[in-house]
This record gives C-alpha cells, structure tokens and sequence, in this order.
C-alpha cells in the first residue's frame, strides 16, 4: 500500500511540474524558434498564394530546355570557369550528338565498347545542364579527381594489362621488338608537329611540355598519355586523356586504310611461322628484367613498368592466381568503368569545341597514323632481310593499344586469307609497343626534370 502511494505521489508531483513549465513566459531561443516556424509558414503561404501559371512558368526554368534556349552571358560552368553562350546551347546540342555517335561505334559496330561506351556516356552527362555533374563535388568531378588527376587509374589499369598479357610471343619472336620500337616515332614526329603549329599559326600556343604530352598520344595508350600529361601539362589532360582513348577504341577505323596502303596483296597473304614455346623460367625472368633496366636507366619510367611487370610477374609465377584473377577481371574492370566516365567528362562542349582541344586531336590522331604506318615500314623492311617470312600488317601493332592493335592486324590478314592467323605474331610487337610507348614517357619526363 505504502509503495502505491508512494508512486502515486511522484505522479502528481510531475504533473504539477509540467503544468508549471508550461505556463511559465516562453524565452528568447524559443521566441527565435517560433518564429522561424512563423516566417517558414508565411513563406508556404506565399507559395500556395502563386497562380499555377507562376508555377509551372518557375518549373520551367529549371528544366535542361530552358537553359538550352536561354544561355546567359558571363555564366560559369560547375567548375568555376566561364562558358560561352555557344557551349551553353548549340554546343551542347553538338556533344550530345557526338556521344551518340559514339554509342553506335560501340553498340553498332562493336569497336571496343568497354572503353568507348563509358567515355560516350560520360560526355552525355558532362553535357546535361544545370545538373553540374561534372563539378568538384559532382560524381563524375569527384571520380576524376580521385583517379586521374592523381595517376591512380592509369597505373592500375597498367597493372590489369600485364595481368591479362602474355609476353610469350615477344620473347619467341624477339625482333619484332623493332616494330614496337618503330611505331614510337609517331610519338616523337608529333612532338616536332606541336612545336611547329605553335611557332606558325596564331591560334595555338603550346609549350614545349605541353607538345611533349601531346606527342604520347601517338603510341595510342591512353594510361601513358594521362600519366605524363599530369606531369608536364595538367591543364590539357583533360583533352588528351579524351583523344588518347578516343584513338584507342577507333583504332579499328584508323588503322585498316593506313596498313592497306602501304602493303600490296601478296603481302597481307604472307604466312608466318608457328611461334616456338617460351618456357616458365623465361617468363618470369622476362618482365624482372624489363623492370631492372628500368630502375637502372630511366627511373621516371618505373611506375608504368612497374605496374605493368607487377602484374604479369603475379600472372605467370602461378601461385596467386586468385590475385591475378582479380587483376584481370573485377579491378580492371571496375577501374575501366570510372576511368570511361570520368574521361567522357572532359567532352563537355566548353572543353571540347575550342580551338586547343581540336588541335590536340589532329596532333593525335596524325601521330597515331604516323606511329601505324612507321611500324608496317618497318615489317616490310625486315621482310626483305629476314631468313622467315614477316607480314607487314603485324607492324601496325606496334602501338600500344593492346591488344585492339593485334587484333586489328589478325582480321585484316583473314580477310585475303582466311587461314592466316596473325593474332599471336601480333602480340609480339604489341607488348613491345606498350613498353615502348612507357620508355618514351620516361625520357620525356626525364628531359623535363
């Protein structure tokens, strides 16, 4: 009985208590809170008070089709940096149907979709308005800060590279390391072709650091383009990543006219003969030394080789398969999606529709052309030299878009001779020119430092 009382007695005591509080003058936080809540109402009210003509007339402001009709002078882009009234409206009409085009070479014609649908996309989105997608805290803005401008994502997809190559077939047929070597030249003859647009037209300026980064595009890897241009000129690695993997995925476009033009039939049909077998021993030897030379004589190459050699090192050794596995599959794959994306954005118009990114492009794509044609020459020389017969097109592969590069040279053989597989000769060349396109970023850094 005692305890019912008891709680009963505290009960009214709270009762009383909060019958006090209540009534007590409300004070000055609480003043300010409520009248926050009387302003937020108030401001409710006024929006109710709009006509719904106001209304969908505000809506229709914040849509993509009034800013498309409606650029605005001195406007600036998420990043902080002004845009044109052209970028703003028909500029962006441009891009967006660039991507589309771009999304018909990879869907339609199957030319490299893994690393072309993601950049197209990526240049879809960096195009949309108002979204600011493309800003520092936009996902796309954030993916290229956190793995491109950092060197990140080019040094893991080196290193996904070599987990899926197999050096066998340059270690069999070691000489066709010439032709990896011969299609560098595009590199450096790109190199004297920025310098010299820049000395002879009035609307390019570009440094001799920046015709350097510019030059790396000729060797069409997209990795090693991104890795120097961060080093010697980051405010273009955004038009040189976009050209660099543009090159890459259209090499199946690019090459074919050039390696027909200076091949003849007879040529293209030229049979080579069966690689032999590369033992283990070898294989594991091979990229350590790669990396030794490296570390020796060109230090400023060794983060490519490095990663590029980790990676086959962990292939061939067999007893971190799942590692290599994870290399060649999940984390390439995954980087390659980031990197598509977050290289698409740099297809935004104000960064794409000027006259320097146009010509890093023709820089590009003419050093690339050279770099395919330098290596056919050079197969058609070693042909005439040579005790066993060498197909020139396996000189095309020497850049290092690998392995589009071999494969492009293999389905351009079977076509005058269905019988003729190519693809492992290829790769021969192609490995080299991944090297080679490392070791002339190294000595382009080294000059620089």
């Amino acid at each position: 009985m005692n305890n019912f009382f008891s709680k009963s007695l505290v009960a009214l005591i709270m009762i009383f208590s909060i019958m006090h509080f209540m009534s007590k003058p409300l004070h000055a936080s609480e003043v300010s809170v409520n009248t926050s809540s009387n302003v937020v109402a108030q401001k409710q009210q006024e929006h109710v008070a709009q006509s719904i003509s106001q209304m969908f007339v505000n809506f229709y402001k914040t849509t993509g089709i009034y800013a498309f009709l409606n650029p605005k002078e001195g406007a600036k882009n998420a990043l902080g940096e002004p845009i044109s009234t052209f970028a703003q409206s028909w500029g962006r009409v441009i891009m967006i149907l660039i991507t589309f085009v771009l999304f018909y070479l990879a869907i339609g014609k199957n030319f490299e979709p893994l690393l072309l649908l993601p950049i197209a996309f990526g240049g879809l989105l960096a195009n949309i308005p108002i979204a600011n997608i493309i800003g520092h805290e936009g996902f796309i803005g954030v993916l290229f800060e956190a793995g491109i401008k950092n060197e990140l994502f080019p040094l893991i997809i080196f290193m996904g590279v070599g987990a899926m190559t197999d050096f066998g077939p340059l270690l069999a047929n070691p000489k066709t390391a010439l032709l990896g070597a011969a299609a560098q030249f595009g590199i450096f003859g790109s190199l004297v072709g920025a310098v010299t647009l820049s000395a002879y037209t009035p609307w390019f300026d570009f440094s001799l650091k920046d015709a350097s980064a510019i030059a790396i595009i000729g060797g069409a890897d997209g990795p090693t383009s991104i890795f120097v241009a961060s080093r010697l000129a980051p405010d273009l690695m955004g038009a040189i990543a976009v050209a660099a993997y543009s090159y890459m995925a259209l090499v199946p476009i690019i090459q074919p006219p050039i390696m027909r033009f200076f091949t003849t039939v007879e040529e293209r049909k030229i049979k080579m003969q069966q690689l032999r077998e590369v033992s283990k021993l070898e294989k594991l030897l091979f990229p350590l030394t790669v990396l030794m030379l490296s570390i020796l004589i060109l230090p400023e190459s060794t983060p490519l080789i490095g990663a590029l050699t980790f990676g086959n090192f962990a292939r061939v050794s067999g007893v971190v398969d799942r590692l290599s596995d994870t290399m060649q599959n999940s984390l390439i794959n995954i980087v390659t999606i980031f990197l598509g994306l977050a290289v698409g954005s740099k297809l935004a118009a104000e960064k794409f529709l000027i006259a320097e990114t146009l010509g890093i492009l023709a820089i590009g794509l003419t050093a690339f052309a050279v770099g395919t044609a330098a290596g056919v020459i050079m197969a058609k020389i070693m042909n005439k030299f040579s005790k066993t017969p060498i197909n020139p097109l396996i000189g095309s592969a020497g850049v290092s878009a690998v392995p589009m590069a071999a494969r492009v040279s293999n389905k351009e053989g079977m076509k005058y001779d269905p019988s003729n597989m190519l693809l492992m000769h290829a790769m021969g060349p192609n490995v080299a020119g991944v090297i080679g396109s490392a070791v002339a970023a190294g000595v382009l850094l080294s000059i620089f430092k």
